[in-house]
């Protein structure tokens, strides 16, 4: 299956606009607080279960839910919301239709959660951040299981990088199981960070998670493997199970692009054939659920035999 992230750009250009990630900024939660909070959260599970509805009526069974799905969460135990009750029952809603339509709902943290930082404060965010993300899917009454990921990079080598994934397993090791038995973790697109081979050795096999495939962030790391064999050693941590893997296309290769070799493109020409028969792809491109139609449309177009 093919997947978009975050935003439908069809429903966030409808009035009311559809969206699952209202946020308010610091000096607006200092003063309007948790019931500011609480309508928010409200209304993103709403309109959540409005893209799993839309996303189900248009044949797109892979989403990933945008991580403000419950603003300032940090500063409070979600059942505290003076609306908790709606909370849940929408959320069960929510995590209904994932389950009853057989669909895949996962989660893809910031770049400010890293959970082998040197810096204790920026460990204890980190890990509150992949808990969170837990315990909305545990409201969402959703299993236990990479298939509803928690996807994370580790994100630095601090200068020592068996140290650094030293403390991304015990640290993974302490999660709350809510959070540790649904995080994966992800290569990266900087050459000296974390390619596919490094987080099989030195984190899949000593703490028993999957690693995420971006197809795209291999070409910066690939430490001499096709994009075949960087996937290969990916699937073989997920058990047996239908890994998933992220595939985007530089913005860069338009002519009149000046963006960075990591940008991602507005749309993907194709994805590889191998990868969708073998992997649930999140395609990574601003156009979104656009994007997926134009690949079905290229799709139908295509000569048989000439792909």
């Amino acid at each position: 299956m093919l997947g978009y992230a975050a935003m439908n750009r069809t429903l966030r250009e409808r009035d009311p606009p559809r969206r699952c990630n209202r946020d308010m900024q610091k000096k607006t939660w200092e003063s309007e607080g948790i019931e500011y909070a609480a309508t928010l959260a409200a209304q993103n599970f709403e309109d959540l279960r409005e893209i799993l509805l839309w996303n189900r009526d248009h044949g797109i069974d892979f989403y990933r839910c945008s991580s403000k799905l419950v603003p300032w969460n940090s500063q409070f135990d979600i059942t505290a919301l003076p609306n908790y009750e709606r909370v849940q029952s929408l959320a069960a809603e929510c995590g209904a239709l994932v389950q009853d339509n057989d669909m895949r709902l996962t989660f893809h943290p910031s770049h400010w959660c890293k959970l082998a930082s040197e810096s204790d404060d920026t460990v204890a965010r980190s890990v509150e951040s992949v808990e969170h993300h837990g315990r909305w899917l545990d409201l969402m009454g959703v299993p236990r299981s990479p298939r509803y990921a928690i996807n994370v990079h580790i994100g630095a080598h601090y200068g020592d990088k068996a140290a650094t994934a030293d403390r991304f397993c015990d640290v993974v090791s302490d999660l709350a199981p809510r959070a540790r038995d649904r995080l994966t973790v992800e290569n990266d697109d900087t050459e000296s960070l974390w390619s596919v081979q490094e987080l099989v050795t030195d984190v899949a096999s000593q703490v028993d998670i999957p690693v995420t495939f971006d197809y795209h962030h291999h070409s910066f790391t690939d430490r001499g493997l096709t994009y075949r064999e960087g996937f290969e050693l990916a699937r073989e941590t997920w058990d047996g199970a239908r890994p998933i893997t992220h595939y985007s296309e530089p913005a860069r290769l338009r002519p009149d692009s000046d963006a960075s070799p990591q940008a991602h493109a507005d749309h993907v020409a194709a994805v590889p054939t191998w990868l969708t028969e073998q992997s649930d792809v999140m395609v990574e491109s601003h156009g979104k659920e656009r994007s997926l139609f134009r690949l079905r449309a290229a799709d139908a177009d295509r000569v048989p035999g000439t792909e």
